[in-house]
């Protein structure tokens, strides 16, 4: 790990660059932040600095749109497994398995940015939801509770439940605010929540709203599409890096 000035200075400059990202294309600060931030740390320090600036820009996206409650209805036993899976499994990230849980950070990097590559679409009929919902939810969990990351399955599947637009930005905002409650109450559970990752943490929410601010400021200035072929391509090197990174002592 850097010197702590040098630690202090790396976290800014990856919430401003991952606020960044979620400021463009809607999505994206802690799959970014955890991403860089385990390259120079565990996955389980990099966690728990990760969820004051994600939990206060998520309740943002959540608050920005219209009244949640029909969304509630129709996503809460979807959040509810996510909630119960990632308290259950969250030892997983906090484990002494740090090489193997390092490695499954990038492989779900990976996984995401082939999903982002290849654009693949989920489709959920109506009949589904029911079972899948919670099934998904609880794969969000598990996959939350070991890497720190909480976007697969669950960004596909919303996706897929053919919502509209600010629809979908408030239902990623509850998906993600769910896992991020769920996640810090895990890790203080398993007392990897120390005090100064609290300061750190609380530190990160400025750097991450500038790089919000920053990102809204680009959209309206860049093509898209382009900005998101650029992030997932960035992203695919990242995980396949840290997937290394994590496998190359069994070797």
């Amino acid at each position: 790990m850097p010197e702590p000035y040098l630690l202090f200075i790396v976290i800014g400059a990856v919430f401003v660059l991952a606020g960044l990202v979620k400021g463009v294309v809607g999505l994206g600060l802690p799959t970014v932040a955890m991403g860089l931030l385990g390259l120079v740390m565990l996955p389980a320090e990099a966690a728990a600095i990760l969820l004051l600036p994600s939990f206060v820009t998520n309740v943002w996206q959540l608050l920005a749109g219209p009244d949640i409650s029909a969304l509630l209805r129709r996503l809460w036993p979807m959040m509810l497994a996510v909630f119960a899976a990632t308290l259950a499994s969250t030892g997983l990230i906090t484990s002494s398995y740090t090489a193997i849980v390092t490695a499954g950070l990038g492989l779900v990097l990976l996984a995401y940015a082939a999903l982002g590559l290849l654009r693949l679409r989920m489709a959920v009929p109506g009949w589904a939801e029911p079972w899948a919902g919670p099934v998904v939810g609880a794969a969000t969990g598990v996959m939350t509770g070991a890497t720190g990351v909480f976007v697969i399955p669950a960004v596909p599947y919303l996706g897929g439940l053919g919502l509209g637009r600010d629809d979908l930005v408030q239902a990623l905002g509850l998906s993600f605010t769910v896992s991020t409650i769920a996640l810090g109450i895990g890790l203080w559970w398993n007392d990897a929540v120390p005090l100064q990752s609290v300061g750190t943490s609380a530190y990160a929410i400025v750097p991450a709203l500038a790089g919000m601010w920053l990102g809204g400021w680009l959209r309206g200035r860049v093509e898209p599409e382009t900005f998101r072929r650029w992030f997932f391509a960035g992203l695919a090197l990242l995980g396949a890096h840290i997937s290394w990174q994590g496998l190359a002592p069994a070797f």
